[in-house]
């Protein structure tokens, strides 16, 4: 038996680090997990070389949900990903929503068991993202905008939604620098230390206004990490509706309009780096 899932990630509205609250959007890039099954054993591989411990990870908490032993019964992943590793665009929390999904389908029609409801499937990556070290808040909004697409406002420490819906469709543009930064090698503590400044950020998106939510988060934590903020004002200098750092970086993001993708990418040509051109996306994780 063979099964593809289709994850996308997911781009910062508000970083949840400095106060457990965060928002996110579903963006165009993905990662798809291409599952099969053997005799025995778990196999895993990728197309960007990255340590396959969270694919791991994940089909044994599958397996072990259902009870299922490795010894007797197989699967063979492999991911193939347009999405960029290490960041800051949830990589992490698509390619644990693909792979739960895609093996709990799979485990589910070859056994005849009740299929993981979506908050399982999102719970269960989440945990193994968590067990891999990969993410520090546990990262629910990054994790149920890639599930579900459009745009979350979450209770990152309670996993609870505060907004879910559909986003607004516009053109979306990443601007990605030649280096990488690892969410572990960031300082919690330091980012806590403005959490008055993104309190009032998530006000915003609490109130549906996304972009000035976004603006404002992308400079706060530009600033606390040592991104460079012109990076995002020439990007809204150019055009752009919104504009700031996704995650702890090293991608910045910006909303824009069709009229004005060529002038933020012209103004984005004279940082080292390249641009990629991508979509708001309100599909989220689907089985292909």
């Amino acid at each position: 038996m063979k099964k593809t899932v289709r994850s996308p990630g997911s781009a910062t509205i508000i970083n949840a680090i400095a106060t457990g609250f965060g928002s996110a959007f579903g963006i165009g890039l993905d990662i798809r997990c291409e599952a099969k099954t053997t005799e025995s054993s778990i196999t895993c591989s990728n197309d960007v070389g990255a340590d396959t411990n969270l694919m791991e990870l994940c089909v044994k908490k599958v397996f072990n949900h259902y009870s299922i032993d490795d010894e007797e019964f197989g699967i063979d992943l492999k991911t193939k990903s347009s999405l960029p590793m290490a960041s800051g665009l949830s990589s992490s929390s698509a390619s644990s929503n693909a792979i739960i999904k895609v093996v709990s389908e799979i485990v589910g029609e070859e056994f005849g068991f009740e299929s993981l409801t979506d908050l399982e499937v999102i719970n269960m990556a989440i945990d193994a993202s968590l067990d891999a070290g990969v993410t520090i808040t546990g990262s629910f909004d990054d994790a149920t905008a890639s599930y579900f697409g459009g745009v979350v406002v979450t209770d990152n420490r309670n996993r609870e939604f505060i907004i879910r819906e559909k986003m607004e469709e516009h053109p979306i543009l990443v601007y990605m620098p030649n280096f990488y930064s690892k969410s572990g090698d960031s300082n919690p503590e330091r980012m806590k230390l403005l959490s008055p400044l993104v309190e009032t950020a998530f006000d915003f998106a609490k109130k549906k206004d996304y972009f000035k939510a976004l603006n404002l988060n992308g400079l706060i934590y530009s600033a606390t990490l040592g991104f460079d903020s012109a990076i995002a004002i020439d990007a809204l200098e150019s055009g752009a509706i919104a504009s700031g750092l996704s995650g702890t970086g090293s991608s910045f993001v910006a909303v824009v309009g069709e009229d004005s993708i060529d002038d933020v990418k012209e103004s984005w040509s004279k940082y080292e780096g390249k641009v990629i051109e991508t979509n708001v996306d309100n599909e989220g994780c689907v089985l292909l």
